[in-house]
């Protein structure tokens, strides 16, 4: 990983003005890249006078798959099912003793509209808890987190469980909108003959289906054009995003292999195989990976399949609780969920960078530095923004012209990043990888004896997320 451990900067061609900026100038990432030496630990707690402690029993998911593989037959419901139902064996909580269940999704099934209702009657909670959906693109699942954080806080609840599901392999395609707006005036048609002229004025092209696509409504610009650019605007080359990508796969096979990734459930596919683990994780080699073509900005682009995260079904799910419920129920929490921000930029030059924005907000609310934290956990939506951001994260110029500070946040050091793999490798179901994230931390922290882990996310609309979590003590 010569090149990326150097960080040779090359100053490719843009549009942006910020981006243009950026290039021009030697941005350093030595602090990002290169093993940093060992900091003294932070000791004080972020336990608020008269706020709730709110604690993780514990997280599960069922195993991420590529799309089209395992899953490709159920729905989003079955799979959100599995989660929840892996969570009860998990935890053997009382079913009634959920107070509220909040469920993340993107891609949404329009038969099951509300899928945390359908999964958790599914699964066999109580007709009496209530259960609602939340959407916002990659960080749906932890908006669901912090939702059920807010409502435990204010009082509403005790437990709360929280969790994301995406289907990949079946996403709704619909007729375009002459169609439906025909059969919609075909409905109300009361004669025969009123229905036979309508039906006359159906053309060819009406047949013509709306095909989903990943990208911004307000750009119409792919995700995967975006991270092309971001890359090209940091100046980060493709042998750095292939060097990354397979670190990510070579960090997760040795996790699976170490049984590490404990929050992996198996789930029992109706009618079919019982799947246990991760079907994504394939290290392969730089030169392998070179010899991919570049999958959005033909022919130039450095963005592959090979360094992207790949499309994929899954579904997660965590219970929280306030500390006081939790101990009077006999359970030892796994760690807390303290402070938290969402934040939200140019989703045009700036829709990958919400870790970066968030990061820096979140630090400063809390009062902590980069050398307080002891493990990251970052959504890996491609290795160029991941790259990107460290990069963005260790720029003065950065720092002052775009997060308004005098100097740089600072990056992290890659021996306490994504150690156990990441989206790039492990997968990502859309709204399922924030619950990921938030349990591997605590699951990190408990093996690697930390206190805090920073987990952040990018997400569509230019929107990001930052958390930090804290090691219950032991």
């Amino acid at each position: 990983m010569a090149s990326m451990l150097t960080c040779i900067f090359r100053n490719l061609p843009t549009s942006s003005a910020w981006a243009a900026g950026i290039s021009a100038r030697s941005l350093s990432c030595s602090s990002q890249l290169q093993a940093a030496a060992v900091q003294p630990k932070s000791k004080k707690t972020l336990a608020k006078t008269g706020v709730k402690n709110i604690v993780v029993v514990d997280g599960v998911r069922i195993p991420f798959l590529q799309s089209g593989t395992s899953y490709a037959d159920l729905m989003p419901h079955d799979l959100a099912r599995g989660a929840l139902q892996g969570l009860l064996n998990r935890t053997n909580i009382p079913k009634n003793a959920v107070d509220h269940i909040v469920y993340g999704t993107v891609i949404q099934e329009v038969k099951t509209s509300n899928v945390a209702r359908e999964a958790a009657l599914g699964a066999g909670f109580s007709d009496r808890t209530p259960a609602h959906t939340v959407t916002m693109a990659c960080i749906s699942s932890n908006q669901a987190m912090t939702t059920g954080v807010g409502m435990i806080a204010a009082g509403q609840c005790d437990a709360v469980v929280a969790g994301g599901v995406e289907l990949m392999s079946d996403v709704p395609i619909r007729h375009n909108r002459k169609m439906r707006k025909a059969m919609l005036t075909l409905n109300k048609a009361k004669t025969l003959g009123q229905k036979l002229a309508l039906i006359s004025k159906i053309r060819p092209d009406y047949f013509a289906p709306d095909l989903p696509l990943v990208a911004e409504f307000s750009t119409s610009e792919t995700m995967g054009h975006s991270a092309d650019r971001l890359a090209a605007a940091f100046s980060v080359s493709r042998l750095e995003q292939d060097e990354y990508a397979l670190r990510s796969h070579t960090l997760a096979k040795k996790a699976q292999e170490e049984g590490l990734l404990q929050d992996v459930v198996a789930f029992k596919v109706p009618g079919k195989e019982t799947v246990t683990k991760d079907n994504g994780i394939r290290p392969s080699s730089i030169e392998q990976m070179a010899k991919l073509k570049p999958a959005f900005i033909k022919p130039y682009g450095t963005v592959t399949a090979a360094n992207s995260s790949f499309l994929t079904d899954g579904a997660s799910a965590i219970l929280l609780m306030s500390e006081e419920k939790a101990l009077a129920m006999g359970y030892k929490p796994k760690a807390y969920l303290r402070d938290f921000v969402y934040v939200s930029q140019d989703p045009k030059d700036q829709l990958l960078l919400g870790p970066t924005y968030a990061t820096s907000k979140l630090l400063e609310r809390t009062g902590l530095t980069m050398a307080d934290i002891d493990a990251f956990e970052f959504h890996e939506a491609f290795a160029g923004q991941i790259l990107a951001n460290m990069k963005a994260l260790d720029s003065d110029w950065f720092a002052q012209n775009y997060i308004g500070k005098k100097s740089k946040v600072g990056a992290p050091s890659l021996d306490k990043f994504n150690t156990w793999g990441g989206s790039l490798s492990l997968g990502h179901p859309f709204a399922a990888t924030g619950c990921r994230l938030v349990i591997t931390a605590a699951h990190r922290l408990k093996k690697e004896g930390g206190q805090y882990c920073l987990v952040a996310a990018c997400a569509a609309g230019g929107q990001g997320h930052a958390m930090i979590v804290e090691l219950y003590p032991q």
